[in-house]
This record gives C-alpha cells, sequence and structure tokens, in this order.
C-alpha cells in the first residue's frame, strides 16, 4: 500500500473513532452521567459495533484490546469530562460532528464488510455485518442512557447509507478492484450520501 494511502486511512480511523467517542461523551454529559458512566457509554458507543462484529466473526483480539491507545485517550477524556465537553463545545461545530460522524460510518461499515468477506461470509451476510459495525455502537449508546436508539426514530438515511455503501465495495471487491481503493471509494460513497440526504432533509417513508 502507498505509504500516502496508509496514512490517509489511519487518519480517517482516528477521525472515526474519536467522532463516535465524542457523540458519547454529549450524551453521556446530557444525562449528567459520571466519569465512569462517561467512559463506558464513550467507549461502547466508539468499539460497541466493532465488538459485536468481532464476537460473530471469532476475531480475537478484540479491535480495541489491539488498539488500546484509542481507549487510553477516551479514558483520559473521561477522566475530565466537564473539561473535554467545554473544549469539545468551543471548538468542535455541530457541522464538522456531523462529518466526522459520515466518514465514521462509512469506514468502519466497509471494514465490517471487508472482514466479513475475508471471513467467507456470504455477500448479503458480510454486508449485514458492515452496517452492524457501522451503526450498532450508537445503539448501544442509547440503550445505555434509556433512549429509543436514534436510527428507529429519526426517518433520515442513515444505515440505509452505510447498506448501499457495503454493496458497492462487495461488487468492487468482486471485480478485484484495488482493496484500498475500494474501500476509499465505498467510504466516500457513504459519507457523501450521508451529509446529501442530511442537508437536504431527504427522509424515509414511514
Amino acid at each position: 500500500m502507498h505509504p500516502r494511502l496508509t496514512l490517509a486511512l489511519a487518519i480517517m480511523e482516528a477521525i472515526a473513532i474519536m467522532a463516535y467517542s465524542i457523540s458519547g461523551f454529549i450524551e453521556a454529559r446530557t444525562r449528567r452521567l459520571d466519569a465512569v458512566g462517561t467512559f463506558l457509554v464513550a467507549l461502547a458507543t466508539a468499539f460497541g459495533g466493532g465488538t459485536i462484529r468481532d464476537v460473530l466473526l471469532e476475531r480475537r483480539p478484540f479491535y480495541w484490546v489491539q488498539h488500546q491507545n484509542y481507549v487510553l485517550v477516551i479514558f483520559v477524556m473521561s477522566l475530565f469530562a466537564p473539561m473535554t465537553f467545554r473544549a469539545i463545545s468551543r471548538v468542535i461545530s455541530e457541522r464538522v460532528l456531523l462529518v466526522a460522524d459520515a466518514i465514521g460510518l462509512g469506514l468502519f461499515s466497509v471494514s465490517g464488510t471487508s472482514l466479513a468477506l475475508d471471513a467467507q461470509m456470504p455477500w448479503f451476510t458480510s454486508v449485514m455485518m458492515g452496517v452492524l459495525t457501522g451503526v450498532f455502537g450508537g445503539v448501544i449508546r442509547d440503550v445505555l442512557c434509556n433512549e429509543v436508539p436514534l436510527i428507529l426514530r429519526d426517518s433520515r438515511p442513515y444505515a440505509t447509507c452505510a447498506f448501499v455503501g457495503c454493496w458497492i465495495y462487495v461488487l468492487l471487491d468482486y471485480v478485484n478492484f484495488d482493496t484500498v481503493y475500494s474501500v476509499l471509494i465505498a467510504t466516500a460513497f457513504i459519507l457523501v450520501a450521508r451529509l446529501a440526504t442530511f442537508k437536504l432533509d431527504m427522509r424515509l417513508p414511514h
């Protein structure tokens, strides 16, 4: 893999994990949770989907065990939750968080699909594994905070964008397109689709 592509994917991964954990911080702060609760909610949001994927695919060690630096950053941020929340409020706008979240949705969903294909899962199963990886962290976050999961009460396409993007990755993989570029193309599609549906306020029929 070209070093620049490696760096680009690493940066996207870091942005995605931080975006998911920040959404956990915001929800925990809204619920007035203490440092322990904040850490658990942020960690579950960032790694919940990937952990369930690894359990279903019998992959060990879990992703967050292999990459403990991310866990340590979330832990430190949780210890100083009020300061962290104030810094987030000042530095990160809602628009920036939306873009980062869309990157996370794309990258996590496509990576989940890729790992499922590597495990010789059927196409549809692989796509659903990717969608689970991308959206289930948010589901766990909402359940821990005693909320109806956002994807069940917000009719704007979210999981749908991931579903279509994962199929794009599967088709590119089927024609033996370069894996790295397949990841980037499918992730970019999910990112653009998510932002476009949000901007145009597109909603799924009830």
